[in-house]
């Protein structure tokens, strides 16, 4: 049984990597399309995956940050999982 787990968890640990992001980095905001569901003002299957471009304000926790959201996503909260951010790689 022990090594059956191992075995899992080294397979799983191959697509694994920890994110971090310092405050003040901009990122970018992933977008779960579901059916029929209107998000961030987005609809459809051929909606980006990923909006905004969004600074990070503060760390909240281990896996959870802050984002300066604009005042149109007024209605979404504003702390996110670090799973939903990719980092902008070019500095605008």
């Amino acid at each position: 049984m022990h090594t059956a787990q191992s075995r899992q968890k080294s397979y799983a640990d191959v697509r694994r990597k920890d994110l971090e992001f310092a405050v003040g980095d901009k990122v970018f905001l992933k977008v779960a399309p579901m059916r029929g569901v209107l998000r961030f003002e987005r609809r459809g299957k051929l909606s980006p995956c990923f909006v905004g471009l969004f600074e990070i304000l503060e760390r909240i926790g281990p896996v959870a940050y802050r984002l300066a959201l604009p005042p149109s996503l007024s209605t979404v909260h504003d702390v996110f999982h670090v799973s939903m951010l990719r980092k902008c790689l070019l500095e605008r």
